[in-house]
């Protein structure tokens, strides 16, 4: 077997050529059934134009991350028909991602040519129709598919047979397609998986005078010159690995040299470069990144060989200094070496070491963490600090396609959890006693529409306290709540430090019939592992259970690397090991006429 991931990276594909030769290369072993890759996804690709040398490109985009592609194309300006004939081989092709590309010549037609010969109020219908259309065409893949749908708003032109006086007119040609843009914006909002590509700024980040080639326009109907396939698939390959991979959770960075420039150790406070001028200002603005993505819920946490005293000073008093003692949810600055220090940082935040990044100036440090730390990403630092906030942009590791309020509340939660970790090491006691100190409260609640892209997100990223690791997207999540012989339900916590959201929950599929309930998943997120929450969701269950007369509740262990930690909480709970089940192993059975008490040193409230 031919690993996908070792054979890019033997390969290094950069220019066009090498890529398609690649995806060629990588489509033939995969026919052969002589290709190991992690994942693979299926995807559609459905343009006006002639895309098919697309498809090599993106296969090898993919391999770089241990995925392969499997690409769908319609015949020939087919698009349309195979949307809306569901026996079509687009459907048949069990697309998870659909990509729709709509050439703005190919929807305008000769309006792109002469403009004006539709008149103000024919424009504006235009706009409307034209949007219409294209969310028609999005919503029959919904409808018919669960797929998640990638739609390319359209190529705003930079001319105008008005020429300079183009943006005089009442509602200009221009404003017209800018127009067809700001619906397909707004529209994108509010449809799940769905999700508007910004095709028109692509094109003008590349040239609007560069991206096109008149010859092979005419020649082959070819719509963007394929030497921009690496660019273009690099910005697809965004939503696959956000579909496929979790996010990463946590950035941990170095101080001198990373956040500001200079050794703090050496120059002291006021040598150091930080702030508006020609030598601090990269730094400063690095830090204002870092900050903007602390608010949409990437934690971050120091490692630095330093005197503790000297970095903790510029972080509390510089005037410059963005990022405060409060940005940071974790904090080592020691003379440790850094492998030590991440480790320790991931068992402080209680994530798993896949979820980290590690910035930092000294190569060496780098490399230590990547031959000991291989699960951890390790970003490569550019030599010069002016180039640090492009580095920062083109991390793709933090892309989500949905944002939860868990998300954007994350770093309150993380300070909160070490006011609790603050709490426990004062109190020399019984763990209950500490339990009861904290006052927790959790609520319990069925899973509605609003709460779909939470659930599956845990499913998605939860490992230790999980005892199926079923993962599931939110098209499946939205099929089960429809189906009435399951229910998911969720529970959120709160203690006297904080709000920790929604964070666990379980998904029931009930057998009336037989009088039995099985637990197809049950999951707690990592953050309130050990306060009991669990307990409380296993015994609702069991008592919802009883109040339908059902006599048992099934429960089943899938052991993976992960979920050592809860292997035997089945047992735990007075449940028995199903000796006689032929189908699964490790299926656990309550008897209902038991017991199972909610634990007496935490509230509950049913929703």
């Amino acid at each position: 077997m031919i690993d996908i991931s070792s054979l890019y990276k033997d390969l290094m594909p950069k220019k066009l050529t090498e890529h398609i030769l690649l995806g060629k290369k990588m489509t033939n072993i995969f026919d052969k059934g002589d290709l190991n890759f992690d994942k693979l996804i299926n995807i559609s690709i459905l343009s006006t134009g002639t895309t098919k040398l697309i498809n090599e490109v993106l296969i090898s985009q993919c391999s770089s991350f241990g995925v392969f592609a499997k690409i769908y194309n319609n015949e020939y300006d087919q698009y349309a028909q195979d949307i809306f004939n569901i026996n079509s081989n687009f459907y048949k092709s069990q697309p998870e991602l659909v990509i729709i590309n709509i050439d703005v010549q190919a929807i305008a037609t000769e309006y792109v040519i002469i403009p004006y010969k539709k008149s103000f109020k024919e424009r504006e219908i235009w706009s409307k129709e034209t949007a219409t259309f294209l969310f028609s065409l999005v919503d029959k893949v919904r409808e018919s598919s669960s797929a998640k749908v990638v739609l390319h708003n359209l190529e705003v032109p930079d001319y105008s047979p008005l020429g300079l006086i183009e943006n005089k007119d009442e509602y200009g040609y221009i404003e017209s397609i800018e127009e067809v843009n700001r619906i397909l914006m707004n529209g994108c909002k509010s449809r799940k998986s769905v999700y508007l590509y910004n095709y028109n700024a692509f094109c003008s980040r590349l040239g609007k005078d560069n991206i096109h080639d008149a010859k092979m326009h005419y020649m082959g109907d070819i719509h963007i010159n394929p030497k921009f396939y690496v660019d273009l698939c690099l910005d697809y390959a965004k939503y696959i690995q956000a579909i496929i991979f979790p996010a990463k959770k946590c950035i941990i960075v170095d101080l001198d040299n990373t956040l500001w420039g200079g050794i703090i150790g050496e120059s002291g406070v006021k040598s150091i470069h930080l702030g508006p001028t020609l030598e601090g200002r990269a730094f400063m603005e690095f830090q204002q990144y870092l900050y903007s993505l602390n608010i949409r819920g990437i934690i971050l946490a120091i490692n630095s060989k330093n005197n503790f005293s000297d970095a903790i000073d510029v972080i509390r008093n510089h005037p410059f200094m963005v990022l405060k003692e409060s940005f940071f949810s974790a904090i080592r600055i020691n003379w440790k070496d850094k492998v030590s220090n991440i480790k320790s940082i991931a068992q402080e935040l209680n994530i798993g070491l896949d979820s980290l990044v590690f910035i930092d100036d000294d190569p060496v440090n780098r490399d230590m963490v990547k031959e000991f730390l291989p699960e951890v990403l390790v970003v490569d630092m550019p030599k010069d600090s002016s180039n640090y906030v492009d580095m920062i942009k083109n991390i793709n590791c933090f892309n989500v396609l949905a944002l939860t309020e868990e998300d954007l509340l994350k770093k309150k939660m993380y300070h909160a959890q070490k006011k609790r970790n603050e709490l426990r090491e004062l109190i020399p006691t019984d763990i209950e006693t500490y339990l009861k100190m904290l006052d927790i409260t959790v609520y319990i609640e069925e899973a509605n529409s609003d709460t779909v892209p939470r659930v599956s997100q845990l499913t998605q990223k939860t490992n230790q306290f999980n005892l199926t690791t079923i993962r599931y997207s939110e098209e499946e999540i939205m099929h089960l709540l429809k189906r009435d012989n399951y229910r998911i339900i969720t529970i959120s916590l709160k203690d006297k430090f904080g709000d920790n959201g929604l964070t666990g929950l379980a998904i029931i599929k009930k057998y009336q019939k037989e009088s039995v309930w099985f637990i197809e998943a049950f999951l707690l997120s990592c953050r309130i592992i050990g306060r009991g929450a669990e307990d409380v969701l296993l015994a609702y269950i069991i008592n919802q259970a009883k109040e339908e007369n059902i006599r048992y509740v099934h429960g089943r262990f899938v052991e993976s690397e992960k979920n050592e930690q809860c292997k035997d909480y089945y047992e735990k709970n007075l449940f028995v090991r199903d000796m006689t089940n032929n189908h699964y192993k490790d299926i656990w059975v309550f008897n209902t006429e038991k017991t199972c008490k909610f634990p007496d040193f935490m509230n509950y409230y049913i929703k």
